[in-house]
């Protein structure tokens, strides 16, 4: 792929969980979380957007999200569960997208707040319509996902590189 490769990286944040006696790692999707994610997962499938490769955090929230999402798309990217994924920083997430492998052209991270809202708004230097004013307005609810669009080696993500072309919510 040549250094212009247009690239796509689908931030996904888990769906609505339960508060439980359960450590915050292990914390299950709430019931609206189990209606929201296959709700997202069309949406995802509908944008016509064909992932290489999906991060999961390893938290049962995230992983629970994926399955239920991954489950109404027409096929199943190569998944990874990455443990730096839960409670990363931004820095942290700008790194491990540094790392994905140059043949991948569209990353879906399944992820956390405020990790995912702060990555889409770090790297979205402009925007398609409105979407970068409702990003900022509307935070990163449960089960909402944006996509950036750049063009480059992943490893030259950083602050501004990308176009936020849709952000979506359950709401919407």
């Amino acid at each position: 792929m040549s250094a212009d490769t247009s690239r796509r990286i689908v931030l996904l944040r888990h769906a609505k969980a339960e508060w439980s006696q359960e450590s915050d790692h292990e914390r299950p999707l709430a019931e609206r979380g189990r209606t929201d994610a296959p709700v997202a997962g069309r949406k995802l499938a509908d944008s016509g957007i064909v992932f290489d490769l999906a991060l999961c955090s390893t938290a049962v929230r995230t992983r629970e999200t994926w399955k239920l999402a991954v489950h109404e798309m027409p096929q199943r990217p190569k998944t990874v569960y990455e443990e730096r994924i839960y409670e990363a920083s931004l820095g942290e997430l700008i790194a491990l997208v540094d790392e994905t492998p140059d043949d991948v052209s569209n990353l879906l991270v399944i992820g956390h707040n405020p990790g995912m809202h702060a990555l889409a708004d770090a790297l979205s230097g402009s925007s398609e319509g409105d979407a970068l004013a409702r990003l900022a307005r509307g935070g990163f609810p449960t089960a909402a996902f944006a996509v950036v669009e750049f063009s480059g080696p992943w490893k030259t993500v950083e602050h501004g590189v990308g176009r936020l072309t849709a952000y979506w919510t359950p709401n919407d």
